[in-house]
């Protein structure tokens, strides 16, 4: 590889970084295997490694190019990039990779999966520290669809890129024109990996949008001058029950980035700035909470508060999803989600916008699981179940006047009476309430006990 040539993985940098911004790293590198001859001739060895702004923030980027080896990784292969995740975290700063490779360099052997441990190695160091951001052109199969699964975020370009452990053609009853499992929508909608697909362009876009709103590192508050008015009421919201629609309106300037924006659906997740501080949002879409869509939510609260980025959710739920596919795999995952917004010390502001029953109330940031502020529209009911459903299984002469009376306790109201809500507030008053709160818990310090780390 040439290190003048246009090459595809250069190309990509370009495409993502600030113009002008991108200098290479480890450029004449080449591969030491002797075993074979072909395998010892190219610079570079078959990836491009260096550092660039995005968006103005300093990144680490590390390009494969297909045309070496089919981007395939080896010893210095990986070797350059290990080296730039050093870098990266000493720096504080994100790396991004650009993946079009075909797996594990088959002439280097052992040398070659060697290399992968070592980039594993560093992403499991890194996790936490700087953000990752993965984003796949063509081929990402094996190591590579691993080291994918470690990344924070991945992109995937929608017609051509290939995502896979096992190729669909070795999966047993399975072939491509069946189930082709390696495609961007099969991964965006069934592994909880991908978070966006697109064009090369539109995935370009993604990730300069998300790098701009994320911050570079564990100790760096991502904050902004604020753009949008602090009293800029939300009237538009009275009666809105979308998700998306609510967070939307909420933000500075009406700026959502989803993340997974096709997966688990049932759950919406993704970051906003209020008052320029990039928060993260949990709300749920649907009235029933799916064991996907909760590991979904549990997943994004660790990212955020891995990075002190403050979670607002959103609930209006009446329960989880009822069928023996979606049982096997609900108590793990609502565990997981209650561990999360429990073991959570950034500021956590929980917002009641519609009826929300049972354990669906409880696990989704509630007061009792560490919510700091709770919010509830006025009109919202908070309880077991719905009254006739209750009344049912109460019981007496008269189910209405029991329903009735089984309803009086679970009003929003009544919640706050028992201090499980801090106040009722109107939709059109969400965001000014929402700032007050942030804004009250800014500083908040965590006072948890010392421990290495949680069993889960």
């Amino acid at each position: 590889m040439s290190t003048n040539e246009l090459t595809k993985a250069k190309a990509r940098i370009a495409a993502l970084a600030d113009e002008g911004s991108f200098v290479e790293l480890g450029a004449r590198v080449k591969a030491r295997s002797t075993d074979f001859a072909a395998s010892c001739d190219a610079e570079g060895d078959g990836v491009v490694t260096g550092y660039a702004t995005v968006a103005g923030k300093l990144v680490y980027i590390y390009s494969q190019e297909p045309s070496v080896y089919g981007g395939s990784l080896g010893e210095m292969h990986a070797e350059k990039i290990a080296k730039l995740y050093d870098l990266a975290m000493k720096m504080g700063a994100p790396v991004i990779a650009l993946v079009d490779c075909s797996g594990v360099r088959l002439e280097e052997s052992t040398d070659a999966m060697n290399g992968f441990g070592k980039l594993f190695l560093s992403q499991a160091k890194a996790s936490g520290l700087v953000p990752q951001i993965t984003a796949v052109y063509g081929r990402c199969g094996g190591g590579m669809a691993i080291s994918a699964g470690l990344s924070d975020f991945v992109f995937m370009e929608a017609k051509n890129a290939q995502l896979f452990v096992n190729a669909a053609n070795t999966l047993d009853g399975n072939y491509v024109e069946k189930c082709d499992t390696a495609k961007a929508e099969y991964q965006a909608k069934n592994s909880g990996i991908v978070d966006c697909i697109g064009s090369e362009d539109e995935i370009a876009a993604g990730i300069r949008a998300l790098v701009s709103i994320l911050p570079s590192n564990n100790e760096e508050a991502a904050v902004e001058d604020g753009q949008d008015d602090l009293n800029r009421m939300t009237a538009e919201l009275e009666g809105v029950t979308d998700a998306k629609a609510i967070i939307s309106s909420v933000a500075d300037s009406y700026v959502f980035v989803e993340t997974k924006k096709e997966y688990a659906k049932d759950i919406v997740t993704g970051f906003i700035r209020l008052d320029g501080v990039t928060t993260g949002v949990v709300a749920n879409a649907e009235e029933k909470l799916s064991p996907e869509g909760l590991k979904k939510a549990a997943s994004f609260v660790n990212f955020c508060d891995a990075f002190e980025i403050p979670v607002v959710s959103f609930t209006s739920a009446d329960g989880f999803t009822a069928t023996v596919a979606a049982e096997k795999d609900l108590a793990k995952a609502a565990s997981d989600l209650v561990y999360a917004f429990a073991n959570a010390t950034v500021p956590k502001i929980s917002v009641i916008t519609g009826d929300t029953y049972a354990s669906a109330y409880t696990i989704m940031n509630s007061k009792a699981i560490g919510a700091d502020i709770v919010y509830a529209v006025e009109d919202a009911r908070i309880g077991i179940m719905e009254a006739s459903s209750a009344a049912k299984i109460i019981g007496g002469e008269d189910l209405s006047e029991v329903a009735g009376k089984f309803d009086e306790k679970q009003t929003a109201l009544a919640a706050a009476g028992r201090g499980y809500v801090d106040e009722l507030i109107s939709m059109s008053t969400l965001r000014k309430n929402i700032l007050i709160a942030l804004e009250m818990l800014f500083n908040k310090r965590g006072d948890e006990p010392f421990k290495k780390h949680g069993s889960r």
